[in-house]
């Protein structure tokens, strides 16, 4: 027998979570349904679910948003751009990364209208920690600003890096720009990726780049830009008649993102949050601020390093190639999130309008369902899943917790539309599976995406780990790579014991001009260490594909246009 109890978004959701809760601690066994009313349900903090919440369902009642985001109102025209006084938030000068107006992401001020305009860069100096690029009029100009928060984004084979500038020097006929740390040091000494690839004879040897954060960029219509020490924020409108814009008369409805995880289910190994679900909810407006405080010097699917170097000579490593770097990790930051959770389900969910990573299933989950949402508007990750190495785990190494409880299992991620993430950091996904078992990827829609489509598998490791009986299948992708190479539609690491990638429709990769080796993508791509997996029956336009270092074990059939098969899932 279950139990209902009915919320309106004039009573705070927090206050609907603890009545469900006392009426399990006093001795509700049922199932309690959460009803959410039509509107919108601000959060300010994390709304969070703990294992005192288990048997707890929470369903839209028509169209319901969850948000974490404040509107910006008393905006006043000065010259050509609006200005507007932003308010503290909770005692502390507000700051964000990301502006909507009427719905629509506005501009963050850059240096470029067309991405094949950016600069590359000419030569690094790991030593003194400086990129030199071209002489530029911006550059120029900035040099003798006050630099104020100004950032470099730097487009690195299949990452970008946010480097947050504390100067910039003409010296003869290049600029030598500097970056404040903890960034600085990571990026001059981590590896992989690099900024100059002298082994690329077919493609660009060196990485592009764009300058953005400063009110000397503010330029074009549609841009915008915070000024953190005078706490304004400045907007270029747009006008376009024909369009129905005119936003040169009056600013309608502009929201920033102040929440960073809009909600989070927190259980233990030995005291699981278990039976939640979220029905016909939208999640939106959540913001993630580690790029603005400490740069965002990424590895790989938008993992931040928190160190990394060259090893020099290289370490031997049984059954493997030799590795040339180290690395440790930390896990941007998600809109929402589970930890300790079993049968944590999510349904006809929306998430859009996020500052990293949609949906996130961090840490020691059992089962669990993902299935017919849509993630849209995502500036990371659309939904990531399993470890990528704990952060006190170098990355390279196989991950097999003592615990087995520690790996997200068992975990269905099916009938899913996914278009239009990783808008901020290129080297994100649509699905990012980590050091997962069991996990069933089904029937998912993917467009529109920087790079890869679905990323299975972590470590760069033959070594057995955790990975096994792991399923991509029946999925369609296509417009991938609209930013980056080195990708796939399907893409492995790992050791997955097990593992099957089968029926899954893929065509359309995107051609950015400015990708480092322009031959370097592929349909389906089993990278270093990826061992027993069997690739059968997936529909590819030709046999653009690549085993690299791979273990043993892995199986490859039918893959170009499949004629039907007894073995085939479609």
């Amino acid at each position: 027998m279950a139990t209902d109890i009915y919320t309106t978004p004039d009573r705070p959701l927090y206050e609907a979570l603890v009545e469900a809760r006392e009426l399990h601690r006093l001795g509700d066994t049922s199932t309690v349904t959460i009803h959410l009313s039509e509107g919108n349900y601000p959060l300010e903090q994390t709304l969070v679910l703990r294992p005192e919440d288990s048997r707890t369902r929470l369903v839209g009642e028509g169209d319901v948003t969850i948000s974490g985001g404040i509107e910006l109102n008393n905006w006043k025209k000065e010259g050509r751009l609006w200005v507007c006084d932003v308010p503290e938030f909770h005692g502390r000068p507000l700051e964000f990364r990301q502006l909507y107006i009427n719905g629509k992401k506005a501009t963050r001020c850059k240096d470029v209208s067309d991405w094949d305009d950016m600069t590359r860069v000419l030569s690094q100096d790991r030593t003194d920690k400086v990129l030199y690029v071209p002489v530029t009029p911006i550059l120029q100009k900035l040099a003798k600003a006050d630099i104020g928060h100004a950032e470099m984004i730097l487009h690195e084979m299949w990452c970008v890096s946010v480097l947050r500038i504390s100067s910039i020097r003409q010296t003869g006929d290049s600029m030598a720009v500097r970056f404040h740390q903890p960034e600085a040091d990571i990026q001059f000494s981590h590896p992989w990726p690099s900024p100059l690839c002298h082994d690329r004879p077919k493609g660009w040897n060196a990485s592009p780049f764009y300058i953005t954060n400063h009110k000397a960029l503010l330029d074009r219509p549609g841009e915008w830009f915070l000024d953190l020490k005078q706490q304004k924020v400045y907007y270029y409108p747009r006008k376009d008649l024909q369009a129905g814009i005119d936003e040169t008369r009056r600013l309608d409805k502009v929201i920033v993102p102040v929440t960073e995880t809009l909600v989070a289910v927190e259980g233990t190994l030995d005291r699981p949050a278990e039976d939640i679900s979220f029905e016909n909810i939208r999640f939106e407006y959540s913001t993630w601020l580690r790029p603005s405080l400490q740069g965002h010097v990424p590895l790989q699917a938008g993992m931040p390093l928190t160190e990394a170097y060259k090893l020099k000579p290289k370490m031997e490593r049984t059954d493997n190639h030799k590795l040339d770097n180290q690395g440790w990790l930390e896990r941007p930051a998600a809109a929402v999130s589970v930890r300790g959770g079993r049968q944590i389900s999510f349904s006809h969910c929306q998430f859009t309008h996020l500052g990293s990573s949609g949906l996130d299933y961090v840490w020691g989950t059992e089962g669990g369902r993902i299935c017919n949402c849509q993630f849209s508007d995502i500036a990371g990750n659309g939904i990531v899943a399993g470890t990528f190495s704990p952060t006190g785990l170098e990355t390279h190494l196989a991950y097999n917790p003592a615990d087995p409880r520690e790996v997200v299992n068992g975990l269905t991620i099916e009938g899913n539309r996914i278009t239009g993430i990783g808008t901020e950091d290129w080297g994100c996904v649509a699905i990012a599976a980590g050091c997962v078992s069991n996990i069933d990827i089904a029937g998912n829609e993917i467009s529109e995406v920087p790079y890869t489509g679905i990323s299975m598998g972590w470590s760069w490791n033959r070594q057995e780990s955790c990975m096994h009986h792991n399923r991509v299948r029946n999925n369609h992708i296509f417009r991938f790579a609209k930013h980056m190479y080195d990708c796939a539609a399907i893409y492995t690491l790992g050791n997955q014991r097990d593992t099957e990638i089968t029926g899954n429709r893929i065509h359309d990769i995107c051609t950015p001009p400015y990708a480092h080796d322009p031959d370097h993508w592929f349909w389906l791509y089993t990278d270093e260490g990826s061992s027993n997996i069997h690739v059968h029956d997936n529909d590819c336009p030709s046999d653009k594909f690549l085993q690299n270092a791979c273990g043993p074990g892995n199986v490859w059939e039918n893959n170009v246009n499949p004629k039907p098969t007894e073995s085939s899932t479609r």
